[in-house]
């Protein structure tokens, strides 16, 4: 099993990710959701804190007005007391207020997903990842993404938590081609061995640092560190490309 940081070394285009685990020697877990992008309207990206979450937001309006709002303005993150949610779209609000009725992890990501498809990007029909987490000892991933023929695959993922280990899943598999493969299999178990906020997101931004000669496609990484029993958010650090 690979360590977090030796596994995003190898990327060089992830697109969007989330993971989610446990911290090693604590009862506390950790959120982590990254952008990176290549186009102008991907890059003019940061994600800021709100009071109920982290939302992604743009740093030039004419560069996002290009592209497609929708798909590049959402919450990331969403926090309450009865479910921690993550995701790469506008569906954050929907798992959110699924996960605070249904307090099983992946019924409320089925309940709340069944009538979301991958992303209209075409040719990518990059897929729509999502996490939640309501408490206890497991979370839950999900991954939309396009079959063959055009239909609509949704998975769901039950995973356990374990100490010194995170769950990844990303939109894509890494590889930066055209079109861009979509990520698929299950989600990458990964050891953890940083139990700070501030250490978890400076250590996943510094591995994604392209190799000589290559174009920076990173954009932003925010990690969160809550309670498992509680749901209490206890640190939250965001690195935006944009303000270093």
């Amino acid at each position: 099993m690979e360590n977090i940081q030796k596994y995003f070394f190898g990327l060089e285009y992830p697109g969007r990710f989330i993971i989610g685990g446990q911290i090693k020697d604590s009862e506390d877990i950790f959120l982590v959701y990254g952008l990176t992008g290549r186009s102008a309207a991907s890059q003019a990206r940061k994600m800021i804190k709100r009071e109920n979450g982290i939302w992604v937001e743009p740093t030039d309006p004419e560069l996002i007005v290009r592209g497609n709002p929708d798909l590049l303005i959402y919450p990331s993150m969403l926090f309450s007391p009865r479910g921690l949610v993550v995701s790469n779209g506008k569906h954050t609000l929907d798992i959110l207020k699924s996960a605070e009725a249904t307090r099983e992890p992946v019924l409320a990501l089925a309940h709340a997903l069944k009538d979301w498809k991958y992303e209209p990007d075409e040719p990518i029909y990059t897929p729509r990842i999502s996490l939640v987490f309501t408490g206890g000892f497991n979370l839950g991933l999900s991954l939309i993404k396009r079959g063959e023929f055009g239909q609509v695959i949704r998975e769901y993922f039950d995973l356990p938590l374990v100490p010194g280990k995170g769950w990844l899943i990303m939109t894509y598999m890494g590889i930066n081609t055209d079109p861009v493969p979509p990520f698929f299999g299950e989600p990458v178990c990964l050891e953890v061995a940083e139990s700070q906020g501030d250490e978890l997101a400076r250590s996943l931004y510094d591995s994604l640092q392209p190799a000589t000669g290559k174009k920076d496609l990173r954009v932003a990484v925010a990690a969160v560190i809550a309670s498992a029993s509680t749901l209490e958010i206890q640190q939250i650090k965001i690195i935006n490309r944009e303000e270093i």
